[in-house]
């Protein structure tokens, strides 16, 4: 007679949180993630609910730059906190009814973006509640259509912020005229030691300057007030950059390493409202400078520093020895010989760039060598006479990092052949130039990091340079790839890049006629290291291209591109479908207007060099 049969094993639950794992094992892990995965825990079970939200209580930084959340969102995840020292938001969902969730006393660091729909009481919010804080960074802040940023404003952030280090108003400063706007920057933090503004009118900059300069003449029996004491960086967009605007500058501001301009001139600008040689002449008159950038932007109209040539580089040139740091945009009439100046006089310069140089050609690097060979980013966009020749002789700089060569349009495969052996090079942008396959070949074969790569509007590619470039290790360490407006570019070249399993944060592949819903399916079935579909995009943009139709936005529902932020799309293929996607998921930014997605960072963020997109 058989035994009987074993009985049924019992199924036994799993233990909860707090029994499988202490409290306090448990604390300790969360609190060392950052806000994204406290959130993702949360979602998890009831136990980790309840220990993230109490890790978010003593949370010293909450950065969450990406996705924007509403305030009803915000708020939970943003208890009273008296650890939190440091806030990074994306503000483009909050309004004014949140100005209380971001103005901590607590706070030392507050960088906010998308600040549109905000209004100037954020600035008095913060000068009442935040007396500690020491960097304070605004983006479009009151943009908005009928919000208010008043000069009271900025008058109570000035007097309340008395730590201040850092501060940057990315906005229309011609919202803060009144008669007292240059004395109002006296009670401004002594400490203060960079100061960035989005736009401001000449004539409340030289009432500014002109102020401090007259604090500085007033005899000693005369309590004057003290205006920047400490100031070392200084970023200016103005209506135009002139020799009497350099010259209040040195005079008003002598401690400077740090100079910015930028104008944007509407109209030609007259002999008496234009830079010349003689202005030049006026900057870095102590020798402290370790940065300068002046940028012609062409946004309005095409013009350039014409009342500049060589002689006002060399003068400059002569007395800027330290520099470190070279932004020079639209000096159409500085040939090789004042760019060379540059190069050879400054020893330790790392970062380059010229834009708009008509006249720069090969010789501006024929004898490089001879030189420290410290240039990590250097940046030639427009330079149309550059050829291989010369990047070969830039080539030697072995340090290099980051590299912009867009709109050279001479350029071809013999100068990406000399980059792909660069150790350190890690973002290419080669835009516009006469590259063809071959070249791609050859950074798949090199040696180069590479983390972002641009080929936008390289019209000699087709689909075979994708496999070619991926053939190696680059494959390993691309996160970022443009392939806009590159005609021979198919759904089959899509395919390819897709059966790599690449894991690319962002690809844009915008105005390529022959991409359609077959390039889609193939990214959104992609995965990446076993991962979800789709998983590793962060950014994706298709505006534009030919053969996207309605069908497409099917394959942006979830589960699919768990990880998109940024979609780029044509609104025009289905307005209803583009809305219901929207709905569908909130938390992704669409983009259907053309513009450009994301914040695309072309010098690293550390860098003195800022890159303004013209």
């Amino acid at each position: 007679m058989s035994p009987p049969p074993p009985p049924d094993p019992i199924e036994l639950s799993p233990p909860p949180m707090d029994v499988a794992l202490p409290g306090a094992v448990v604390a300790t892990i969360l609190a060392r993630l950052d806000v994204r995965s406290l959130v993702l825990a949360a979602a998890a079970c009831r136990g980790l609910r309840t220990c993230a939200s109490h890790a978010l209580a003593f949370l010293p930084s909450f950065h969450l730059l990406e996705v924007a959340l509403t305030h009803d969102l915000l708020r939970p995840l943003l208890p009273p906190n008296q650890s939190l020292q440091s806030m990074r938001l994306d503000c483009a969902r909050l309004e004014d009814a949140a100005i209380g969730c971001l103005a901590r006393s607590s706070l030392h660091e507050l960088l906010l973006l998308h600040c549109e729909n905000i209004s100037g009481r954020l600035l008095c919010e913060l000068g009442a509640t935040c007396r500690d804080l020491r960097v304070l960074s605004l983006d479009t802040l009151g943009e908005r259509r009928g919000l208010v940023v008043n000069f009271s404003d900025l008058q109570e952030l000035l007097n309340g912020c008395s730590q201040l280090e850092s501060l940057r108003l990315a906005l229309d400063f011609s919202t803060f005229d009144d008669p007292n706007f240059g004395h109002v920057w006296a009670s401004a933090s002594q400490r203060l030691s960079s100061l960035e503004i989005g736009y401001i009118p000449m004539t409340m900059l030289l009432e500014l300057l002109t102020a401090v300069v007259e604090s500085k003449l007033c005899t000693d029996y005369i309590k004057a007030p003290v205006f920047f004491p400490s100031l070392q960086k200084l970023c200016l967009s103005v209506d135009f950059i002139t020799d009497h605007l350099i010259g209040s500058i040195s005079a008003a501001l002598p401690s400077l390493t740090h100079l910015d301009l930028q104008d944007a001139p509407i109209i030609e600008p007259t002999s008496s409202s234009d830079l010349t040689n003689a202005g030049l002449q006026q900057i870095n008159p102590h020798g402290k400078l370790k940065h300068i950038s002046l940028m012609r932007s062409q946004e309005f109209l095409m013009t350039s520093f014409r009342r500049v040539n060589d002689l006002g580089i060399l003068l400059m040139a002569d007395k800027s020895s330290n520099l470190e740091s070279v932004c020079l945009g639209g000096f159409s009439r500085v040939t090789d010989t004042g760019f060379r100046a540059i190069i050879h006089s400054c020893s330790g310069l790392h970062k380059l760039r010229v834009s708009h140089g008509s006249h720069l050609t090969d010789l501006v690097f024929h004898d490089i060598i001879a030189t420290s060979l410290c240039l990590t980013h250097v940046s030639l966009r427009w330079c149309k006479l550059l050829t291989d020749v010369g990047i070969q002789r830039l080539s030697f700089n072995k340090d290099l990092n980051v590299l912009d060569l867009r709109d050279c349009r001479s350029l071809g495969d013999d100068a990406v052949r000399a980059l792909s052996c660069l150790p350190k090079l890690q973002t290419l942008s080669l835009d516009g130039t006469d590259i063809s396959d071959q070249a791609l070949k050859y950074l798949g074969l090199g040696t180069c990091p590479l983390t972002s790569l641009s080929l936008r509007g390289c019209r000699k590619l087709t689909n075979n340079c994708i496999p070619l470039l991926l053939a190696g290790s680059v494959k390993q360490s691309l996160q970022v790839l443009d392939i806009s407006k590159i005609p021979s570019v198919t759904d089959d070249g899509i395919m390819l890049l897709a059966s790599t399993r690449t894991p690319l944060v962002e690809l844009r592949m915008r105005e390529n006629p022959k991409i359609g819903d077959s390039a889609v399916m193939a990214l959104a079935s992609m995965q990446v290291d076993g991962g979800t579909y789709g998983s590793s995009l962060q950014l994706l943009d298709l505006f534009d291209c030919g053969g996207i139709t309605p069908l497409a936005t099917r394959w942006f529902k979830k589960p699919y591109f768990p990880r998109l932020r940024w979609l780029g799309i044509t609104g025009s293929l289905n307005r209803v479908m583009v809305d219901a996607l929207a709905r569908s998921r909130p938390f992704l930014h669409m983009a259907c207007r053309g513009e450009e997605l994301g914040t695309t960072v072309l010098w690293d963020t550390s860098s003195d060099c800022v890159l303004r997109e013209e």
